[in-house]
């Protein structure tokens, strides 16, 4: 088995918990909280299991993303902060995982705009966490999307850029037609490039596919038509 189908198929295995992407979805931040602090003695108890190392990670990003929707800028930093050393674990413990890395990157990424101070101490793990994932699984969907959210947050004169991201975001709907984040931050990357009729229609899909998305009706209310 080659190292990128190994970190596909091993992606697989680790799903995320159903309700932490509920909580999330509702930015549901005492029930994301609630579930962190769960998983977090999970992990704490079996030190040596990357999949624990994982959902603890996952929880954390999930808190940060929220926190950043809503605003909070402190809350998004502690989260994050508190689960990049969960993920670290989980890519030390099985680094042929492609979701290990992206995690990482995404939380590493989730730092920068909740403190732009902290850009420098945290860009190269973002970039190079995601880096390694799409090395592992160049067809995760997953890994595009977090690619197109590092280069929607990095100005062009750094090397992202919202060109770039629209196209990140567009390999990901590519490559997943069902994913409803692709086409949310689509739509977010869309707008944010003045192309208001094209965002609303990538903000509605994402609705379609997950009508209990509270962020995405917020963005598509915010859209103008044109």
């Amino acid at each position: 088995m080659n190292i990128a189908l190994s970190g596909v198929l091993l992606l697989s295995l680790v799903a995320a918990p159903p309700e932490i992407e509920r909580a999330r979805d509702r930015q549901d931040t005492a029930a994301l909280q609630a579930a962190a602090a769960k998983l977090s003695v999970a992990a704490s108890k079996s030190p040596k299991d990357a999949a624990a190392q994982y959902r603890f990670a996952l929880a954390e990003s999930y808190l940060a993303e929220v926190a950043l929707e809503m605003g909070d800028k402190a809350g998004a930093q502690k989260a994050a902060q508190a689960g990049i050393p969960a993920a670290e674990r989980a890519v030390a413990l099985e680094g042929n995982v492609a979701e290990n890395h992206r995690i990482l990157g995404t939380l590493c990424g989730q730092v920068i705009p909740a403190n732009v101070l902290l850009g420098v101490r945290y860009a190269k793990c973002a970039s190079a966490s995601v880096q390694k994932a799409l090395e592992l699984a160049p067809n995760s969907s997953d890994g595009h999307l977090s690619q197109g959210v590092g280069n929607y947050y990095l100005p062009a004169a750094f090397g992202g850029g919202v060109d770039l991201a629209i196209r990140d975001f567009q390999k990901a709907v590519r490559l997943d037609p069902k994913s409803a984040e692709a086409y949310l931050w689509l739509g977010i990357a869309l707008r944010k490039a003045g192309r208001n009729a094209e965002a609303r229609a990538a903000l509605q899909k994402s609705l379609d596919l997950n009508p209990n998305r509270v962020w995405a009706k917020k963005q598509l209310d915010k859209t103008p038509a044109k």
